[in-house]
């Protein structure tokens, strides 16, 4: 009996280890922003900002380069707070971006717009490839049935900051034109944290 219950904890730790969600450290200029990646929640949108990591190309010519703030979004009736990063021109997406994913909805996943949340920038829904922001605060509009998007699908949320807001909050309070920072901040690398 007592081997049985040994080999039972094992299985149940071992098994609670295979599903440990993936973290990445996210290098910049500014300073450094660690997430966690919910591959358990959202497996589509987290596995391709993984595949983007893995393969390299955020370690190129990506950047920070857009702050939605309260104070920079004149006309708009549902106001959100983000920044930005990826490749921001649209020839850079071109030559980085993979085959744009499915759209996994707030509603799927479970996973809502709250301070600190990465999510995939999007047109319509099924556009999403290279381009993500991060939530300054809460942002319930960007959830499944929010009121930014006419659409009303909302965003793909797919994972947290764990560490590093400071450095968004900062990123975002920096000088823009029309949302789009006068001076970009570089993404040095994306990389796995190894555990």
């Amino acid at each position: 009996m007592k081997t049985l219950i040994i080999i039972l904890l094992a299985a149940f730790v071992a098994c609670c280890t295979c599903t440990t969600n993936p973290k990445v450290l996210i290098s910049t200029e500014a300073g450094d922003i660690e997430v966690e990646l919910y591959t358990d929640k959202a497996p589509v949108t987290a596995g391709n900002f993984l595949r983007y990591v893995d393969s390299g190309k955020y370690n190129s010519e990506s950047c920070f380069y857009r702050t939605v703030r309260l104070d920079n979004q004149p006309g708009k009736k549902t106001i959100i707070e983000v920044i930005q990063g990826g490749f921001y021109r649209d020839s850079l997406i071109k030559k980085y971006q993979f085959t744009p994913i499915r759209h996994e909805t707030t509603k799927e996943t479970g996973i809502l717009h709250r301070d600190g949340v990465i999510s995939m920038a999007r047109n319509e829904p099924g556009t999403a490839s290279s381009e993500f922001f991060i939530c300054i605060g809460d942002q319930p509009a960007l959830d499944f049935d929010g009121k930014r998007n006419a659409d009303g699908q909302g965003f793909a949320a797919f994972g947290m900051v764990t560490k590093g807001m400071n450095v968004a909050r900062k990123i975002q309070q920096m000088k823009d034109t029309s949302q789009y920072l006068l001076q970009p901040v570089k993404i040095k690398s994306v990389s796995r944290i190894k555990d």
